[in-house]
């Protein structure tokens, strides 16, 4: 059996033709060197914390800055909708600035079908985002994460989804607000479908957010799209990058993704924005699993 070191000298010696066959958890030393990525932390690595009340949803930004020393942070509409107007969006910039935190993106769910088969719901759901791109625009975000759910046949849904997002990006457009799509479950966790919808849709203000885990296409059935091919085919579109985790060895490396692999690829695709810190495990506290995961972003290229 291949020893760490055995495998890094093979490593070095077929150059990029090794990267494929890394095992989970190996950390190139190039990465190491080489910090060309911010790390931002993804609301919802917190979400027990916050649904039980534990924690306060407004108090996001000072947890990520005192807590995790992380300096960028991504919203879930979620924890704010019940209630929810501008006053609250500029309570939450206020709240980020006296912390020095940079507000990236809200994650926005439960909102409608973009590509609802029926164009009224669709348009309805445009109308639903609305208020979000409001908010994102109000607290200097650079975009609202959406879902891109259809129902049909493939090429039905790649329709539809591309229209719904066609007339949002349009909405983003007039705030200079993205509209970026996630690998959420659906044919959207299909990346040459989703990849299909970009090219479509075809909008600067249209992009993705490539997600390492969610790939799962039917829970019910278990089928599931390759996370490195999804991740590679949605990466040219990429305006964000959500790092999800959920186990980790004694050695730090996370158990279910090949990260050195996952951060390889994101690296030659060109990304140099955040990578957020999307903890999803059980095994681990939420904080523990936020620091575990910065750890590894950190030993990649995370700075």
């Amino acid at each position: 059996m291949n020893t760490r070191r055995d495998f890094l000298k093979k490593t070095l010696a077929f150059g990029a033709a090794a990267v494929a066959a890394r095992p989970i958890g190996f950390t190139s030393p190039s990465l190491i060197a080489d910090k060309w990525f911010d790390i931002s932390l993804a609301q919802w690595s917190l979400h027990r914390s916050f649904f039980s009340g534990e924690s306060s949803a407004m108090d996001f930004a000072r947890i990520a800055k005192r807590d995790f020393g992380i300096g960028g942070i991504e919203y879930v509409n979620a924890f704010y909708k019940e209630g929810f107007s501008l006053s609250v969006a500029d309570e939450l910039k206020m709240r980020a600035e006296g912390e020095g935190v940079e507000s990236l993106l809200i994650m926005c769910d439960g909102l409608g079908l973009l590509g609802d088969p029926d164009e009224g719901n669709r348009k309805q759901t445009v109308e639903n985002h609305k208020i979000w791109i409001d908010a994102a625009k109000r607290m200097g975000c650079h975009s609202i994460r959406v879902n891109a759910g259809s129902v049909g046949s493939y090429n039905e849904q790649m329709k539809l989804a591309a229209d719904g997002l066609s007339r949002l990006a349009d909405v983003g457009q007039a705030s200079e607000i993205n509209v970026i799509v996630e690998n959420h479950g659906g044919l959207s966790s299909n990346g040459a479908w989703l990849s299909g919808v970009m090219q479509n849709v075809s909008h600067d203000y249209c992009g993705t957010l490539p997600d390492f885990g969610n790939f799962v296409i039917d829970r019910k059935t278990d089928e599931s799209y390759d996370r490195y091919q999804g991740t590679e085919e949605l990466m040219p579109f990429a305006k964000g990058v959500s790092a999800k985790s959920y186990n980790f060895n004694d050695l730090g490396e996370e158990t279910t993704i090949d990260y050195s692999r996952m951060l390889t690829i994101v690296k030659d695709a060109g990304y140099r924005g955040y990578v957020g810190v999307e903890y999803e495990g059980k095994r681990m506290s939420e904080p523990d699993g936020v620091r575990a995961t910065k750890r590894l972003l950190q030993q990649l290229g995370g700075r």
